[in-house]
């Protein structure tokens, strides 16, 4: 078993769930919870897949994919900032909107044979370097370049410029944000939406770099739910979220290439004798789910994960407190 390529694959997969998480970054640094990740993932992949397929470009496809999620994001932030509805119910919604738009205008997509898809290619003088070279530089798609660059880029931002403050006070204490001018309504839409295109780009990334070259409802397979956890696990640190979205896709890919030694070593069926691993992992975005709604229930818990003090919690103006 080459654990170099299961790595280098867990990479390539785990971007996906970089993307989703980076964006639920944003939105939750901002007090807002979207449970609606999932949705707006396949609301991205569904319209990549079409653009491209009918206009062979892979670009354009991402850059709708992207606008389409960030608008569809919008019906989540209205609920919740302007109407001040419960933000759990409102993502699951989405979720449930998301994934019936996405199949309805995504009917017979998977009939459209091949598409145009995101080049790969290889970083001369990195790959070089032992180990990490074929793992993070060799024949990776540009995708997963832009992953590299995104992470640390949304880490900068967020501790270290005066928009990142904003987006801070505006999750922690909106109210004293307010009072120092500080627009909570419009911050809270503006990064539900930036929410919104992260999650457009990693459903994209599904359907026209890391599993190309088909679209159903099995696209996303529950990635969404388990960037919802990846979140509370990197304890809303983007580069914690990058570690553990390259851990998980490397377990997923570990998955199906264990099956080749278990063969070599008589086992007639190795699906059997990974089986609990296997259901273990199709169970993770439900249990993601359950621990994402306990620690929104639970102050206490959210301010021992370090989460956003207001996250979950409706602002309303001129209210003491928050």
């Amino acid at each position: 078993m080459d654990f170099v390529i299961i790595l280098q694959a867990g990479v390539a997969t785990g971007t996906v769930l970089l993307f989703a998480a980076l964006g639920e970054i944003f939105a939750e640094r901002s007090g807002v919870l979207n449970l609606g990740v999932e949705g707006m993932m396949l609301i991205g992949a569904m319209s990549a897949f079409s653009v491209a397929s009918s206009t062979g470009n892979p670009w354009l496809g991402i850059l709708v994919a992207m606008l389409c999620a960030g608008l569809i994001s919008q019906i989540h932030a209205f609920i919740v900032v302007t109407l001040q509805a419960d933000q759990v119910v409102s993502g699951l919604a989405l979720t449930f909107v998301g994934t019936g738009i996405s199949l309805v205008l995504g009917e017979g997509l998977s009939k459209a044979g091949t598409v145009a898809q995101i080049p790969t290619f290889t970083v001369p003088l990195l790959s070089q370097i032992p180990i990490l070279g074929p793992i993070f530089f060799t024949n990776q798609s540009v995708l997963v370049y832009l992953g590299y660059l995104l992470t640390p880029l949304a880490w900068y931002y967020i501790n270290h410029t005066r928009p990142g403050l904003h987006l801070r006070a505006i999750g922690e204490y909106p109210s004293a944000a307010d009072a120092l001018g500080i627009s909570v309504f419009r911050l809270r839409y503006f990064y539900v939406f930036v929410g919104g295109m992260f999650a457009g780009l990693g459903g994209a990334a599904l359907s026209l770099a890391i599993s190309p070259g088909w679209f159903s409802e099995l696209t996303t397979n529950g990635q969404g739910w388990i960037a919802v956890g990846l979140v509370i696990f990197a304890q809303w640190d983007p580069v914690r979220a990058m570690i553990g979205s390259f851990a998980f896709g490397a377990l997923r890919r570990l998955i199906l290439d264990i099956q080749g030694p278990l063969t070599l070593l008589g086992f007639d069926n190795p699906f059997y004798y990974n089986s609990y691993l296997g259901f273990f992992l199709q169970m993770l975005p439900y249990a993601f789910t359950i621990i994402v709604l306990v620690i929104g229930s639970r102050e206490a818990i959210r301010k021992r994960l370090g989460a956003p003090a207001a996250l979950g919690e409706p602002y309303i103006r001129g209210e003491r407190g928050k």
